[in-house]
């Protein structure tokens, strides 16, 4: 597969382009890690499970291309495609998402391009995720270029609600019958419930524990 060179951010080569995208994944995972850590020494508690990360395939970012109708130029991949690189942060309740996307986005050199809240307004299929789009600069020897990552956070029940409709996509081609997406709109309203149920069970539980300290110091 051939690639007509770019100027777009300085990067006129296919293995450049992937370099920078695989060290903002780092910079990124990093970040969150260390997020995480500070969280655990001041409130005692890990609001991230874990973290996924990947680099789209050239042929998926040919792919995406042509379907909206731009050649397969290096520059036409960092201008039109804002998710070569990805991030999934998977968290155990819906308030650490905006917690850790407001951590992310207060960081000095993380520039937020774009959000989507598909938590606040879901897809019509229900998928809920939080997505961001953001830049930050990568630090090459001779120059500093800034990368695009696309990070979705989501909650361990999201997750898997989200792993199943990519299955069933990938098994229909994009056209699954209208049973079996309606019974899989029924479950994500079945996994909205329940992560509305775990975050109110998680308050009443932090709840009981203040008290049980408190009444313990008396």
């Amino acid at each position: 597969m051939e690639y007509k060179p770019g100027s777009a951010n300085q990067v006129n080569d296919w293995q450049t382009m992937i370099l920078l995208y695989n060290s903002a994944l780092k910079e990124v995972g990093t970040k969150l890690e260390i997020l995480n850590d500070e969280f655990q020494h001041i409130h005692q508690y890990n609001p991230i499970e874990h973290i996924k990360s990947r680099v789209k395939t050239s042929e998926s970012i040919v792919r995406k291309l042509k379907k909206r109708g731009y050649e397969s130029t290096l520059e036409n991949m960092q201008k039109y495609i804002n998710d070569i690189a990805g991030i999934r942060v998977i968290c155990s309740f819906t308030s650490d998402i905006y917690r850790i996307a407001d951590m992310l986005a207060n960081q000095s050199d993380v520039k937020v391009l774009y959000i989507k809240d598909y938590i606040k307004t879901p897809k019509e299929s229900g998928y809920k995720s939080y997505h961001m789009i953001i830049s930050i600069p990568i630090y090459l020897s001779d120059s500093v270029i800034d990368t695009k990552v696309e990070v979705q956070i989501r909650t361990v029940a999201m997750d898997f609600w989200a792993s199943l409709e990519h299955k069933m996509n990938y098994k229909f081609d994009m056209n699954a019958p209208e049973d079996i997406k309606r019974e899989l709109y029924e479950c994500a309203q079945m996994v909205s419930a329940l992560d509305d149920r775990m975050l109110q069970l998680n308050e009443e539980i932090r709840e009981a524990k203040k008290l049980e300290e408190k009444a313990g110091t008396t």
